[in-house]
C-alpha cells in the first residue's frame, strides 16, 4: 500500500498503535487521532504524567515494548527514536502491518483541514507557532495545534480544535517536514544546522526549498526577505511568496519602540497599517517572530484586531526565556537556545534588560553541532559577562571526535568549564550576586542546574 494511503488507515473506527507515545509530539498526535474517532493504543519505556493523561482520556498505554502490543491494529506510528529492531516494529513488519513515521501521520491529518499553516525555520519555530496559536484563538478560529513545547495558553503542546485550520511547528531535521502538506508555509530563517544529517548549508537550503514546493499553486509561501539564505533557497520559486521583515518586505514593522523587555510597533502590509502590536517577549528576534506571525495571519485573512489581541496576550512557551526564580537577588531564566544564531539573539536580548551582568551557563547540544560550529559558539559566548560551559549533551550521538566543552572554555576568556550539572549549580552559587541575570541555555537538561540553584535556601 502506498504511503499516501495512510489517510485510509487514519479514519474513525481504525486502530492505530503509537510506539513512543509518551513523547511530546507523539502524545499530541495520540490525542488528535483519538479526537478523530480512531482507536488509539500506545507504548512507552516508562511511566510519566503524559502517560497518565493519555490513560485518563481513554487511551490504553503499555509500559515496555512487546510484540503482542500490535496485535489487531491497522497501522503503527513510531517516533524517530524508535528503530527497526524495536520488538513492536519488528512484529508489525512480520504481520504485514504498515509502519509510518510520526511526520507522515501529521501529514495525513493536515490534509483533512482547509488551511494547514506550517511554520519552519532554523530558529523561532516554537515561539512563532505559539504566537500564531494565540492569534487564531483570539480570532475564534478554533484551530488544531501541534508545537514543540508547552504553551501556557493551552497548558500543553497541542490542541484538538474543530475549526478549518491546523497550525504545526515544522522541523527540517531528517527532512521530516517533507511529509507535510502545507497550504501556507512560513520560512523564518535558514542556517547550517543538524549537520549530522545535512551535508552543508546548500543541503539545508535544498530541504527548505523542497518544503516550500509542497505548497499547492493556490497556496502561499511566507518568507523572511531579510534572511539571505531563505531568499537563496527560494530563488526562482513560481509559487506566490509573501515576504516579511523587521524593516522591509510585504509585511514589515514601523515605529518600533523597545523599552526593557517590551516592544511596540506598527505592522504595515503593502503600504497600509494592518495592526499595532504590544509585545512583552524581549529581543528583536521576537519582534521579528511577531511580524512573521502577523504575515501568516494576513495569508489566512485574519483581521488585524485579532493579531493585536493575540500578541498582547502572548506568553512565551516553556524553555523560551522562562523565568525560573531568583537566588540572592540574581534572576534565573532558562532558554532552549542551542545554535549560535539562537544564542546570539538570546544574549543580545538579555543585554537590553538592564541587569548588571549576564551570566550564561551553556550546555552544547550534540558533538557534531559543537564541532561543526565551534568558532561560532566561541564568538557568541564572549557576549556573556561570564560563561559557564557544561559538558556537551550527547542526545542521539556518540563522541567519535573526542570533543568536549572544555575545548570551548579554553577559547573563551574568563569562562568556566563544568564537567557535571552539579558543578554548574555550585559555580553559579559562588558567582551569583544581586543584579545579575543568570541564563541556563541549551536543548538538553541544563535547566536542571538553574532549578537546583533557585531551590537553594540562602
Amino acid at each position: 500500500m502506498p504511503v499516501n494511503n495512510i489517510r485510509e488507515l487514519l479514519k474513525p473506527g481504525k486502530r492505530a498503535h503509537l510506539v513512543g507515545i509518551g513523547g511530546v509530539s507523539m502524545a499530541s498526535l495520540a490525542e488528535v487521532l483519538h479526537g478523530m474517532g480512531i482507536q488509539v493504543t500506545g507504548s512507552d519505556h516508562r511511566e510519566s504524567q503524559t502517560v497518565d493523561r493519555l490513560r485518563a482520556l481513554g487511551i490504553p498505554v503499555t509500559i515496555g515494548h512487546r510484540p503482542e502490543n500490535v496485535e489487531g491494529v491497522h497501522c503503527v506510528v513510531r517516533t524517530a527514536a524508535v528503530h527497526d529492531d524495536n520488538p513492536e516494529i519488528a512484529a508489525a513488519r512480520r504481520e504485514g502491518i504498515l509502519v509510518f513515521e510520526r511526520a507522515q501521520a501529521w501529514g495525513a491529518i493536515m490534509q483533512n483541514y482547509q488551511n494547514a499553516l506550517c511554520i519552519a525555520g532554523t530558529h523561532g519555530k516554537t515561539t512563532t507557532t505559539s504566537m500564531c496559536t494565540h492569534i487564531f484563538m483570539a480570532a475564534h478560529k478554533d484551530p488544531t495545534v501541534m508545537l514543540g513545547g508547552t504553551l501556557p495558553l493551552l497548558e500543553a503542546g497541542h490542541r484538538v480544535g474543530h475549526g478549518d485550520t491546523i497550525i504545526l511547528e515544522s522541523c527540517e531535521y531528517c527532512n521530516s517536514f517533507l511529509s507535510f502538506f502545507p497550504t501556507v508555509a512560513v520560512i523564518l530563517n535558514v542556517e547550517a544546522d543538524h549537520l549530522d544529517f545535512f551535508q552543508d548549508l546548500d543541503d539545508v537550503e535544498r530541504s527548505f526549498r523542497a518544503f516550500a514546493d509542497r505548497v499547492p499553486e493556490d497556496g502561499l509561501i511566507v518568507a523572511n526577505c531579510e534572511d539571505e539564505n531563505t531568499m537563496a533557497a527560494l530563488a526562482g520559486e513560481k509559487r506566490p511568496v509573501l515576504t516579511f521583515g523587521l524593516e522591509r518586505g510585504d509585511v514589515h514593522g514601523e515605529n518600533l519602540i523597545v523599552e526593557g523587555g517590551h516592544s511596540t510597533l506598527d505592522v504595515i502590509y503593502r503600504g497600509k497599517p494592518y495592526a499595532h502590536l504590544t509585545l512583552s517577549a524581549p529581543g528583536l528576534h521576537n519582534v521579528k517572530n511577531a511580524i512573521a506571525a502577523a504575515a501568516a495571519a494576513i495569508a489566512l485573512k485574519i483581521p488585524g484586531w485579532a493579531v493585536e489581541q493575540g500578541i498582547a496576550d502572548f506568553q512565551m512557551p516553556n524553555r523560551r526565556f522562562e523565568h525560573k526564580g531568583s537566588y540572592h537577588g540574581a534572576q534565573v531564566y532558562d532558554d532552549y537556545a542551542h545554535h549560535p544564531g539562537e544564542l546570539s539573539a538570546l544574549l543580545d536580548a538579555a543585554r537590553t534588560l538592564g541587569y548588571d551582568r549576564v551570566v550564561c551557563a551553556f550546555q552544547p547540544h550534540t558533538y557534531s553541532r559543537t564541532q561543526e560550529l565551534f568558532q561560532e559558539f566561541v564568538q557568541v559566548l564572549k557576549k556573556a559577562d561570564i560563561a559557564l560551559l557544561a559538558e556537551i549533551y550527547a542526545a542521539r550521538e556518540n563522541n567519535d571526535s573526542g570533543i568536549s566543552s572544555g575545548d570551548l572554555a579554553k577559547e573563551i576568556p574568563g569562562s568556566i568549564y563544568c564537567p557535571t550539572l552539579a558543578e554548574v549549580t555550585a559555580r553559579l552559587k559562588e558567582i551569583a550576586r544581586s543584579g545579575d541575570l543568570i541564563l541556563t541555555a541549551g536543548a538538553g537538561d541544563i535547566y536542571l542546574a538553574g532549578e537546583a540553584l533557585v531551590q537553594e535556601v540562602g
